[in-house]
């Protein structure tokens, strides 16, 4: 059988960043729908500049005069500047400090993107501060407005391949002090939705990919300096960035007063052996492994999510070829691993 074709990738980082934060279908109307300015808070990180640009772009095609404020303490000056030429509003802000949050913009609609992960292990105290404590004061500041807070599906516990994932129905059981912050997060806004009836939803997120980070880059990397891949972690969920953000965005108008969840992730259960085979190909180059597939793995079934906004618009598949082709004539890595195959929950 002929290999399956796939359209071009992005030739560079400019079309790249600009085919992520193209707004898809119900983005512009959904956040226009809620009448005044968008905060997004730590939208410095990995998905923040994709979600935060396509905003922009999504209220400009229905011609809004809403604004999009940007908050982080930006470690990367281009990312800002980025954003920037977007027409998207930056500030420079540590929401850690109450004075600093009370002076920030009113805001609409609010989205969380504040928190630590990478570089936990040993620093577990103001991991604890950054994902447990500050959102305390967050949810005070913006309390009655639509906040869409963006959690990890690091909360639920490991469950057989086979079994296709956790739903949003199943309990929280989270593995190392990673994960239970981030369930501790959910927690403290759930509070306070509960107290001051501020609506709200829990995104739940398993491994956005975009061709510079996310699980296919980490196994292409491995690939590309002739490194074993590792598959004590069987299989895993990914998303391409672009439907993810797109989501996000558009979960908002599920915020409630209960606090609802909302698992996000492609809809394959993917085994990491055939992943790497896969980009390996991709690649032109060999692959080899170590390590033996345990039974369980950290898995999110995100049924819900397809049914309200749809599947997503870039398949597995493709994203696959295209990190490889992307990987193989060294294209640009933002090097900060997702630790996929971690199963202590030490990061």
């Amino acid at each position: 059988m002929r290999q399956a074709p796939h359209p071009p990738p992005p030739s560079d980082e400019t079309e790249l960043d600009e085919l992520l934060s193209t707004p898809l279908d119900g983005v512009g109307s959904d956040i226009a729908s809620l009448g005044g300015d968008i905060v997004l808070l730590g939208a410095g990180g990995k998905i923040g500049p994709t979600m935060a640009a396509m905003a922009r772009r999504a209220l400009d095609s229905f011609d809004s005069t809403a604004e999009v404020h940007a908050v982080s303490r930006w470690s990367e000056p281009a990312v800002r500047e980025y954003l920037e030429c977007q027409g998207v509003r930056t500030h420079v802000a540590d929401i850690g400090d109450p004075s600093v949050l009370r002076s920030l913009p009113d805001a609409a609609g609010l989205y969380v993107l504040a928190g630590m992960k990478f570089g936990t292990t040993g620093a577990e105290p103001r991991m604890w501060w950054t994902n447990a404590a500050v959102p305390a004061m967050v949810a005070e500041r913006y309390r009655d407005v639509p906040t869409v807070v963006y959690s990890s599906g690091n909360v639920y516990p490991f469950t057989p391949v086979s079994h296709g994932g956790c739903t949003e129905r199943d309990t929280p059981d989270p593995r190392g002090e990673y994960a239970q912050s981030c369930l501790a997060r959910e927690r403290v806004f759930a509070g306070a939705s509960g107290r001051w009836g501020t609506p709200t939803v829990m995104f739940r997120l398993n491994y956005a990919c975009e061709l510079r980070y996310g699980v296919l880059a980490d196994i292409a990397a491995r690939i590309a300096e002739d490194r074993p891949v590792d598959v004590t972690m069987p299989a895993v969920n990914i998303v391409w960035q672009r439907d993810v953000s797109a989501w996000a965005l558009r979960s908002v108008t599920l915020a409630d007063s209960d606090a609802p969840v909302l698992n996000a992730t492609g809809p394959e259960t993917l085994p990491v052996r055939r992943i790497a085979l896969l980009l390996a190909e991709a690649m032109g180059r060999e692959v080899e492994f170590t390590g033996t597939e345990a039974p369980d793995a950290l898995l999110n079934d995100s049924g819900d999510c397809f049914a309200r906004f749809g599947y997503p618009t870039l398949a597995a598949r493709t994203l696959i070829a295209w990190t490889g082709q992307w990987t193989a004539r060294g294209g640009r890595r933002l090097g900060k691993a997702t630790k996929f195959e971690q199963r202590q929950g030490r990061y």
